[in-house]
């Protein structure tokens, strides 16, 4: 069920986030705004951190959207046991992802334009705590993942920290604001997709006759 939350959650974010980005009646753009300006409830010129306006007619899907991604987030992070090495240092990692899974929940309780310190921490928490959490995750992946997804995931967990801190100094590097905060924020996203749609593909792959419970009802009565 962990896979299947993380997957649902990543697929329906990018679902509505292109349904409400098409409900603007001034185009969009990935490069100059916001993700949070889609869940914007007011209708305004807005100056931090670029100004851009920001009108948003179907911002209360994107705000329900970005609460369902954080809790099928958290909840992924607490189900997928068996991806993980044990120990403490795995709990400590599950722990800073299912944070990035809170920031999200924040952020879609407490839109931008109407509780900017709450949506602030939301998106400190996706975009810092989920990123360590990512950075993380590639050396905490059980022994049975394979080698690129494991540096893979460093490799996200490490752009997605680069990102972050250039999206905060302002140094787009000619992506744009919302391209910069793109490459903070969608790393742990797309890592989310990719582990639980490989999760899901191995519990469908499972042949039922390599379970332990249908080894024992093979053995011959007798032996």
């Amino acid at each position: 069920m962990g896979y299947s939350a993380w997957v649902a959650g990543v697929v329906q974010f990018f679902a509505v986030h292109l349904f409400v980005e098409s409900a603007w009646a001034r185009p969009y753009s990935w490069a100059w705004n916001n993700i949070s300006d889609l869940g914007n409830a007011h209708c305004a010129l807005q100056s931090d951190p670029e100004p851009r306006y920001v009108c948003s007619p179907e911002h209360a899907a994107m705000n329900a959207s970005f609460i369902a991604l954080g809790t099928l987030l958290v909840l992924g992070t607490a189900l997928t046991a068996t991806l993980w090495c044990r120990g403490a240092a795995s709990a400590v990692t599950r722990f800073l992802l299912a944070g990035a899974g809170v920031g999200f929940v924040l952020a879609g309780l407490a839109p931008a334009d109407v509780h900017e310190n709450q949506h602030a921490l939301g998106a400190l928490l996706i975009m810092g705590t989920g990123n360590i959490g990512l950075l993380l995750a590639g050396a905490r992946l059980a022994e049975d993942v394979p080698g690129p997804l494991r540096w893979g995931t460093r490799l996200l967990g490490i752009t997605a920290l680069t990102a972050f801190g250039l999206f905060l100094s302002r140094h787009y590097l000619g992506l744009g604001m919302g391209g910069m905060e793109r490459v903070a924020a969608f790393p742990l996203l797309a890592w989310a997709l990719v582990a639980g749609s490989r999760g899901l593909f191995r519990q469908q792959t499972r042949t039922p006759d390599t379970t332990p419970e249908m080894r024992i009802a093979q053995v011959p009565h007798g032996q």
